[in-house]
């Protein structure tokens, strides 16, 4: 009887008002033990971090321009080794005939500028951000709508799962392990 009564006693929790926090995603006030730091919304299912503070930006432009200027020694180069081979192969080429020098110096110009075009647009175009979706408020948000999402204080945007924020392109980027200084890309 008595092993009975502390069965239930047991199972019963009381959380007090100070330890309800609003959830991110749908703003309902969610009750959660005072050691948890992380809890997920049983209602839309995104997970909040109570903790997490929000970020600053000071470091975005200097790693932006850091990113560009490399970005740009890069093209540089390229150019330099696509002039340099041209210049050493043309008197060889020309030497053959002049229709062979024509129709060398026409493909290697076309594969040049694809090339460079291609690299630049590559390495200075975004990689992508995450699709814009509701959060914020109750009727906005559907029933696990937002599972396993969680908040980036650095864009103030949900970020789905696996996604990671680059402070380097100041965006949130799916499936990121880090960020590329060769063409500003992220990979896994």
């Amino acid at each position: 009887m008595v092993d009975s009564n502390l069965n239930k006693e047991h199972l019963v929790t009381v959380v007090s008002e100070d330890h309800e926090t609003p959830c991110w995603g749908c703003g309902l006030r969610l009750p959660h033990p005072p050691n948890a730091p992380v809890f997920k919304c049983g209602w839309c299912g995104a997970i909040t971090d109570k903790y997490e503070s929000k970020c600053d930006h000071k470091n975005y432009w200097w790693r932006h321009v850091r990113d560009r200027c490399f970005v740009c020694v890069l093209i540089g180069f390229i150019l330099f080794v696509i002039c340099g081979g041209v210049w050493a192969v043309y008197p060889v080429i020309f030497s053959i005939s002049f229709f062979c020098g024509i129709f060398h110096l026409t493909i290697t110009g076309i594969l040049s500028i694809t090339t460079v075009l291609l690299f630049t647009l590559t390495a200075l175009r975004s990689a992508g951000t995450p699709p814009l979706i509701e959060w914020g408020g109750y009727p906005a948000v559907g029933k696990k709508q937002l599972e396993n999402y969680t908040f980036c204080h650095y864009c103030s945007k949900p970020k789905s799962p696996r996604t990671h924020h680059c402070r380097t392109c100041g965006i949130c980027v799916l499936d990121m392990d880090h960020h590329c200084p060769f063409v500003s890309a992220h990979y896994l």
